[in-house]
């Protein structure tokens, strides 16, 4: 299927490079905060241990994709797909969407700020890129001292809220927004029309075949 093998996106869907990395980030994201919980609920044991030992390397993953996908989706942003629903709903996707890649490139930013200035050192999958050393400098330590953890247990709420939001979409308005990050492309966009939801631009693009429309105006062998 063409639509299913387009690397850029479209208004049909989104393409392999966009669909790659929101799946990959969401099973890194699904590792974070499972390190992060198992850090607050079950401190000191052995699989706390192990995933959080991971933890500072994940995040700086994420942010880098995250920085990746930013510039992938602002390149591709005039052909993406509409969000579904009625205004209202799409102008707080919008809105959601926003605040989380905000935080998502917050809050990994100030725990490597903290980590390259606290003077304990900073390693990335073993690979040691700040050396220990020295005295902790507060104006990079301290801010993320206050905000890291209240930003990303926050940036967690906003994530559940997408999950809930895209269930929503897939599950009881059973419009084309799964598929278009599953598939790369959706036959159900003509629900949206016809059910007055969608904003109009790119609700549906048929598959080759699947549907052909009548002429307007009366047949002219009636």
């Amino acid at each position: 299927m063409a639509h299913a093998t387009r690397w850029a996106d479209s208004p049909a869907g989104y393409g392999l490079v966009s669909r790659i990395l929101h799946w990959a980030m969401a099973l890194l994201f699904v590792w974070q905060f499972a390190s992060a919980l198992l850090h607050v609920f079950a401190e000191d044991t052995r699989v706390e241990g192990f995933f959080w030992s991971t933890h500072y390397s994940v995040g700086v993953t994420l942010w880098l994709l995250v920085l990746l996908r930013g510039v992938w989706g602002l390149a591709n942003l005039r052909r993406r797909p509409a969000h579904e629903g009625p205004a209202l709903e799409a102008g707080a996707a919008t809105l959601g969407h926003a605040l989380l890649y905000l935080l998502m490139i917050v809050v990994p930013s100030l725990a490597i700020l903290r980590a390259a200035f606290n003077g304990r050192g900073f390693s990335v999958y073993g690979l040691q890129l700040v050396a220990p050393g020295g005295t902790a400098n507060p104006t990079f330590t301290e801010p993320a001292n206050l905000l890291h953890g209240f930003l990303g247990w926050t940036l967690l709420a906003l994530v559940a809220g997408h999950v809930a939001m895209a269930l929503y979409h897939g599950l009881v308005r059973k419009d084309a927004t799964l598929d278009r990050m599953t598939k790369g492309w959706s036959d159900k966009g003509r629900q949206g029309l016809e059910g007055g939801g969608g904003t109009g631009r790119g609700a549906f693009e048929p598959r080759p075949g699947l549907l052909r429309t009548a002429p307007l105006g009366p047949n002219p062998r009636a």
